[in-house]
């Protein structure tokens, strides 16, 4: 699937897009306890923004993971208080992209479905797949493909994760890589 390029002159400017990632508390999807979200724009890092997400449950079973506990996020708002504040992102992208794309849309899936939103209806692109296929990297976890394309990285800090997503489709997108 190809986006409608953004022409500034006789310069064809890439997709705009939207880099996403969650991290939970526990293996429920519903238990989000951060969001990180990288903005792109003609191939520019735009924006960058990550919050802390108080779950449903008091439950932390993978703070030795991304060191998230219950104090931290016992006063942050709940997935139903920041939706409204992110939502208008997505309203705003050609597609959305993730590290392991299928977690973190089953992750804002179940979350929206908890609260009546309904779901943003986007495109996602899984940059582990596109660096497998592009770069023919395996293993392809983040913090892999982060080295090989000197990207840094602080692996499980949701606003490091998603910036670091957004980076690796820039480098697609200067590769060649076209949504």
């Amino acid at each position: 699937m190809r986006a409608t390029a953004v022409t500034n002159g006789s310069e064809d400017l890439p997709a705009a897009f939207l880099a996403i990632d969650f991290e939970t508390a526990t293996h429920a999807p519903e238990s989000a306890c951060a969001i990180g979200l990288a903005y792109v724009e003609n191939g520019r890092l735009m924006h960058a923004e990550s919050h802390l997400i108080r779950p449903v449950s008091r439950e932390f079973r993978f703070t030795w993971v991304h060191g998230i506990t219950w104090a931290d996020v016992a006063d942050a708002p709940d997935f139903a208080a920041l939706w409204p504040d992110l939502r208008p992102w997505f309203d705003r992208v050609d597609f959305v992209a993730a590290h392991n794309a299928r977690f973190d849309r089953w992750v804002l899936d179940v979350c929206c479905m908890a609260y009546g939103f309904a779901t943003p209806r986007v495109p996602w692109v899984c940059t582990v797949e596109l660096a497998r296929s592009l770069w023919r990297l395996k293993p392809a976890k983040l913090p892999d493909v982060c080295r090989h394309l000197s990207i840094p990285l602080v692996h499980h800090q949701a606003g490091s994760d998603a910036r670091a997503c957004a980076e690796i489709v820039i480098a697609a997108e200067q590769d060649g890589w076209t949504f």
